[in-house]
Order: C-alpha cells, then sequence, then structure tokens
C-alpha cells in the first residue's frame, strides 16, 4: 500500500521574493561552529613531506646502485641501510624542530612587545 506524501513548493515570483524566501531558510537552518582545519593540518604536514622525501631518494638511490651492479641483495642492503639512515636523519631534525619552538615563540612575543 502506499502512501501519498503531501510536498509543498513554494515558487516565487520575482527575485525580491525569492531572496526573501532564500533568507527565511537559512534563518531557519541550525548553526553549525566553525571548526579551524589550519590547527589539525600541522601535524600531519611534517609525515606527509618527510615521507614523500624518503621515497624519493630512497628509490633514487636504489636505481643508482641497480644500474651500476646486478647484485639483488646489494641493492636491497643499500635501500634498507639508506632507510635507517633516513629515519634517524629526520627524528634528529624533529626532535631540534619541536625541541627549540617554543625558544622561538617566546622570541617572538618578546619581539611584539
Amino acid at each position: 500500500m502506499a502512501s501519498s506524501n503531501h510536498i509543498q513548493v513554494t515558487i516565487p515570483k520575482d527575485n525580491a521574493e525569492q531572496n526573501q524566501l532564500y533568507n527565511n531558510y537559512n534563518n531557519n537552518l541550525p548553526q553549525v561552529e566553525e571548526f579551524d582545519y589550519s590547527q589539525r593540518a600541522q601535524w600531519l604536514r611534517a609525515p606527509i613531506r618527510g615521507a614523500n622525501d624518503g621515497l624519493v631518494s630512497i628509490a633514487s638511490l636504489v636505481m643508482g646502485v641497480g644500474a651500476i651492479k646486478d647484485d639483488v641483495k646489494a641493492i636491497i642492503l643499500t635501500g634498507f641501510a639508506r632507510l635507517y639512515a633516513g629515519a634517524c636523519s629526520m627524528t634528529r631534525g624533529e626532535f631540534v624542530s619541536v625541541y627549540f619552538q617554543p625558544d622561538t615563540e617566546i622570541a617572538q612575543m618578546k619581539r611584539e612587545k
């Protein structure tokens, strides 16, 4: 058994009436609190850039070694050695960056005063 639905559609006569209907509709919508995505994006930026940099440098090194030497074990060992060295380098760099960030912000606030 089908149920009948009652839908009412208002067709505006001119632009003024259309604007009034639009404003009434928007005023009746629930207010949504705006969310600042820029703060959330900060923690995502460093890993994305680091992963991209790491993949490109490792792939380039492995292709270079593969072009010179046909030994698969040497190619794999070179890739893992570069992977480890890159991880250590990025860890140190990120630590220094995070460690000195409060000092930088404090110095900036002192300069602005």
